[in-house]
């Protein structure tokens, strides 16, 4: 099984490789598989790679659901 995770590009570093924002957490990924990748975009990423783009309703749905689960998953390791 393999997860792809929603990231903000924040930066565009050339035409090859951006920098995004997953949470938090940033990271360089290739957009090469992407055409037309803007600064506030969210894409699709996996394995350093910019797979697809999402809409940003569709990625804020995402985000707020792996942020219950690791609510979820948090309070369970408290009990």
């Amino acid at each position: 099984m393999c997860l792809a995770i929603p990231a903000e590009v924040i930066a565009i570093d050339d035409q090859e490789l951006a920098t995004v924002d997953m949470g938090g957490v940033r990271k360089d990924v290739s957009v090469s598989l992407l055409d037309d990748v803007s600064v506030g975009d969210y894409v699709i990423v996996h394995t350093g790679f910019a797979l697809s783009k999402l809409d940003p309703e569709e990625a804020k749905i995402t985000l707020d659901l792996f942020a219950e689960m690791a609510a979820l998953v948090e309070e369970a390791d408290k009990n």
